[in-house]
């Protein structure tokens, strides 16, 4: 059966770390999801994340259950998982949306100054979901030092 299944959840780690950590999470989840026929999107900003994932229960559901116990999440807080007929994300194994003005505009019309994943309820999952959907993905620029960048310092 296909479902989607919304989770939100607060990053636990150093700020040092975050470019690294996104990374790592999107070059993993694209790797199963892609062999898994899995798909979704992953928001973050304000330290928090926003994550749908799309795909057949038998492997969605064990996938949630590894992320739960990803060390980089905690307090995580998930959404009903709802029966669908097709994909909303098919287009991307694992769509990444930085800091995003649309989904600040829908966090606006919550009352809220910012992404703020607490005020997400069953009735207005669907609004972001909109956001992230009409919303470009971003990419991420590791940091790379003198070394991977073929310039070596003399010596």
């Amino acid at each position: 059966m296909k479902i989607q299944l919304c989770y939100a959840s607060s990053r636990q780690g150093l700020a040092d770390n975050l470019i690294d950590d996104l990374s790592n999470i999107l070059t993993r989840a694209r790797d199963f999801n892609a062999k898994n026929l899995v798909f979704g999107v992953l928001y973050y900003a304000n330290n928090a994340y926003f994550q749908c994932l799309e795909g057949e229960d038998f492997i969605v559901l064990p996938l949630f259950e590894s992320i739960k116990r990803d060390p980089r999440h905690q307090d995580i807080v998930e959404f009903e998982i709802k029966k669908i007929r097709k994909y909303s994300f098919k287009n991307w194994s694992m769509k990444y949306v930085q800091k995003s003005s649309k989904v600040d505009i829908f966090f606006h019309g919550l009352g809220c100054e910012e992404f703020m994943p607490s005020v997400l309820n069953e009735q207005n999952v669907q609004g972001m979901l909109e956001a992230l959907l009409h919303e470009n993905q971003s990419y991420i620029r590791k940091r790379v030092g003198l070394n991977q960048r073929g310039i070596h310092p003399y010596l």
